[in-house]
């Protein structure tokens, strides 16, 4: 894949929206487009939680893709981006894991998280994504600890500040090749790389959110990327999103 520089905005409610609404318009956004803000207001994450970026903290973009690839196909997108987000994690000495479907984790503690949304143009043969990235990158302890869940940043990491548009750059480089390997195999060309990141693997978990959540074992992954969760019963039952806990 090929990304295009990308634009920068001084301040956005939400990229993700910004970029869906000029979709719905009839804007003609070619595939890689990257719309990236200082500032982010109205984030959203998944199950409409949200993610506020104060000014030059974070690193907040998202990018647009066009691919052929078929629906059960694209289950498997959003774990190729965050194989490339682990990989640029690494390159700056943080051991990264993920986090099924699509978080990264330093220590167990959340840096990053996506939200991936279909745009409603109708495209021949193709989906159209909308891929929106939230990496804690400047975020320091003060801030961290106003979240409800263990999060920490680049920053709480290595103790170093980092320049956003070049870590963007960095991102980028590194989030592309997984999703050419993505295009061309699927998740057969991820599953290797996402075994050895990904937690809980063989540990016993819940999967859901709110009143609709199953425990099991996390014993795998299909040939989608979906989750296969064995039961007590010994029963294995497939998910293809939720949310993923220890128990």
């Amino acid at each position: 894949m090929t990304f295009l520089s990308p634009e920068w905005r001084d301040r956005v409610p939400s990229t993700n929206t910004y970029l869906l609404q000029r979709l719905s318009k009839g804007d003609a956004i070619p595939s890689g487009y990257v719309l990236a803000a200082r500032e982010q207001t109205a984030g959203r994450g998944r199950y409409r939680r949200q993610w506020i970026a104060r000014a030059n903290e974070n690193l907040t973009f998202s990018f647009f893709l066009i691919t052929k690839a078929a629906f059960p196909q694209l289950a498997s997108l959003p774990i190729a981006i965050a194989l490339g987000i682990a990989d640029m994690l690494d390159a700056h000495g943080l051991n990264a894991q993920t986090k099924w479907p699509n978080d990264v984790l330093i220590n167990g503690a959340k840096i990053c998280g996506m939200l991936l949304e279909r745009s409603d143009q109708k495209r021949p043969d193709s989906a159209a994504i909308v891929t929106g990235i939230g990496l804690n990158v400047n975020m320091d302890a003060t801030s961290a600890a106003l979240i409800d869940r263990p999060v920490t940043s680049m920053r709480l990491e290595t103790g170093r500040d980092y320049d956003l548009e070049n870590a963007l750059a960095q991102l980028l480089s590194t989030i592309a090749p997984w999703i050419d390997r993505w295009e061309s195999a699927g998740f057969a060309a991820l599953r290797t790389a996402w075994e050895r990141r990904c937690i809980y693997l063989g540990e016993q978990i819940s999967v859901g959110e709110g009143a609709d959540v199953k425990t099991g074992t996390l014993e795998g992954f299909g040939d989608h990327g979906q989750l296969l969760l064995c039961g007590t019963d010994g029963r294995v039952r497939e998910f293809w999103a939720g949310d993923v806990a220890a128990i």
